[in-house]
């Protein structure tokens, strides 16, 4: 498939599962001019041949969640006018809040899909972002239930 370097896309998750299905997207990544956003933790996520940028790792049960958030907020804001993506795809969850609603922002457009470990109920992030994704994409047919305009589209393992 010939590459199409005139998008460029920002490909965000936090770290762990989030990530590893982010990671399934990397044929999209080959194809477009692409970089990706994660959390900062002890292991190491470089993935070859594609830039990537860290924001702090957020835990909304940790006192400091709110100042790594308004910290995140920071950091997203000059990627994106760094990196100037046209498209953020996201699997979540919250320390990519402040980088997909500044996307939106910035009239760019989001994509945003929901966890494979959510088969009877939503993300909180989800719960948020549905609300400003251009796109929205489940990988359970039941969760059509809890968010009736999003596209079906299976598992992406």
């Amino acid at each position: 498939m010939k590459a199409d370097k005139k998008k460029k896309i920002c490909f965000a998750a936090s770290s762990g599962g989030h990530f590893e299905q982010l990671l399934m997207l990397r044929p999209l990544m080959d194809r477009y001019d692409s970089f990706i956003v994660t959390e900062k933790t002890k292991y190491v996520t470089g993935v070859k041949g594609v830039p990537v940028y860290y924001v702090k790792q957020v835990n909304r049960r940790e006192k400091t969640f709110l100042f790594r958030l308004i910290s995140n907020s920071f950091i997203s804001l000059g990627l994106i006018i760094k990196e100037k993506p046209d498209i953020v795809i996201c699997t979540g969850v919250l320390a990519m809040i402040p980088l997909c609603l500044l996307t939106k922002i910035f009239k760019k457009k989001l994509i945003y899909i929901e966890s494979f470990a959510k088969v009877t109920s939503p993300t909180e992030s989800g719960k948020l972002l549905y609300k400003y994704a251009d796109q929205f994409y489940v990988q359970w047919e039941s969760m059509k239930e809890i968010y009736p305009n999003a596209i079906y589209v299976g598992g992406i393992y």
